[in-house]
């Protein structure tokens, strides 16, 4: 086994082997041993790159993601914790990490809130309380998945780390909903106290069980595989968009400078447009400078985004009102890793029913935060009719399906 052990491609081979074998029934005694050898030279890369070569092998991604709950459990007690170079206060991992540590205090105070709503008694309102502000806060977990997911999860892509990524964002699409059907259980009234016992038994310890095990996932193998890939000024890039999307719980350290290396798109591939406010833009229907067009782009009341016919994502408009955020990590990024695994093939289906000629257009809508969304795709296509894209459109048309009547006179809206 020494022998082995000291090769990295053989390590990740036995590892997809051992790791295959413990999905298809074997016990978790039976694996532990070989794991515990093989893991003593093994870090979180290699972690990876084994889910990575059992999806680019054929496996789907929906059975890595039923796989690596188990998987990940067995590996991480016994995984090789490697020291890296220290982050200081305000880099992104230092972020990350801080607010996996406050996410970790909202389950345990959840857990304790719940405990005293079980034994009942004078202190039972309290505890009620301090059950919903517990529930409010790891619900401001969405703002660190949206960051790991739009901002960490393109730019380890550029380092062809796709297979992961997938399945932690469908793990994480898992949590959204165990956490909306504990909201809606913490939502529907009063309950006795056998009725709070089956709600913690059912919905309250499932959601919190996954919340804790998504932060060991991150911990073990997603933060210090990140560390080892990017770029000193991919991380900057990462950094200079976080706040778009915010914090979890926690305000940012205020040490970490930007590098030197001036991020945005450098990294991406095909993504060095010119920028020269003197350039103008000749139609056929007219003439606008750079900055007319993106004072354009700027205050249309819909979100606009086009794909090429490479399947990149090129262009978002940057309104002000955004429906969806759109970092500008996505520019060069494949259109099917913008999306959690859930919707893939939905993706894939427009995409192929535009560029074949079949269809021309589709549209959706939905609830989405208190507002009713309007998204329309669109193929585009050059003077011959060949396709060049599709441009997504995306209209928060909340306000507009009150209308009624006429308005003739002017009347600004505030």
């Amino acid at each position: 086994m020494a022998e082995p052990i000291n090769n990295r491609e053989k390590r990740i081979e036995m590892l997809k082997e051992i790791i295959t074998g413990l999905h298809e029934g074997k016990s978790e005694e039976e694996v532990r041993g070989q794991l515990v050898e093989l893991v003593q030279r093994t870090d979180a890369s290699e972690i990876a790159a084994m889910e990575q070569e059992l999806i680019d092998g054929g496996l789907p991604v929906e059975k890595v993601m039923a796989m690596c709950d188990l998987h990940s459990q067995v590996v991480s007690e016994i995984l090789v914790s490697r020291p890296g170079d220290p982050v200081v206060p305000g880099h992104p991992v230092d972020t990350f990490k801080k607010e996996n540590a406050a996410i970790r205090e909202e389950v345990q105070g959840f857990r304790a809130a719940l405990a005293g709503v079980l034994s009942g008694g004078d202190e039972e309102m309290v505890a009620l309380d301090s059950l919903q502000d517990r529930f409010n806060g790891l619900m401001d977990i969405e703002k660190h998945y949206s960051r790991k997911e739009n901002l960490l999860f393109p730019v380890l892509e550029r380092h062809g780390v796709t297979g992961p990524s997938k399945v932690m964002w469908g793990k994480d699409d898992e949590v959204r909903q165990l956490l909306k059907g504990l909201g809606e259980a913490l939502g529907a009234g009063e309950a006795s106290v056998g009725e709070w016992k089956v709600i913690e038994e059912t919905v309250a310890e499932p959601a919190l069980a996954a919340i804790e095990e998504m932060v060991r996932k991150e911990e073990d193998i997603l933060l210090p595989m990140s560390l080892d890939a990017l770029t000193a000024a991919e991380w900057g890039e990462i950094w200079e968009q976080t706040p778009e999307i915010g914090y979890c719980l926690v305000e940012p350290g205020d040490e970490y400078e930007l590098p030197g290396i001036e991020p945005g798109l450098l990294g991406i591939e095909g993504s060095e447009p010119t920028k020269s406010g003197g350039e103008i833009l000749i139609t056929p229907t007219g003439a606008l400078s750079f900055e007319q067009l993106k004072g354009i782009f700027s205050v249309l009341p819909v979100d606009v985004t086009f794909v090429d016919a490479d399947d990149r994502v090129r262009f978002f408009s940057e309104g002000a009102k955004r429906v969806f955020p759109r970092p500008k990590t996505i520019i060069g990024r494949k259109v099917q890793h913008c999306h959690p695994p859930a919707s893939v093939d939905i993706v894939e289906k427009i995409v192929s029913d535009f560029r074949s000629g079949a269809q021309d257009s589709c549209s959706f809508w939905i609830e989405f935060q208190g507002k009713f969304v309007y998204i329309r795709y669109f193929a585009v296509r050059d003077g011959q009719g060949e396709y060049q894209g599709t441009v997504e459109v995306t209209q928060d048309l909340t306000e507009e399906r009150q209308l009624e009547g006429e308005r003739r006179l002017l009347q600004y809206d505030s």
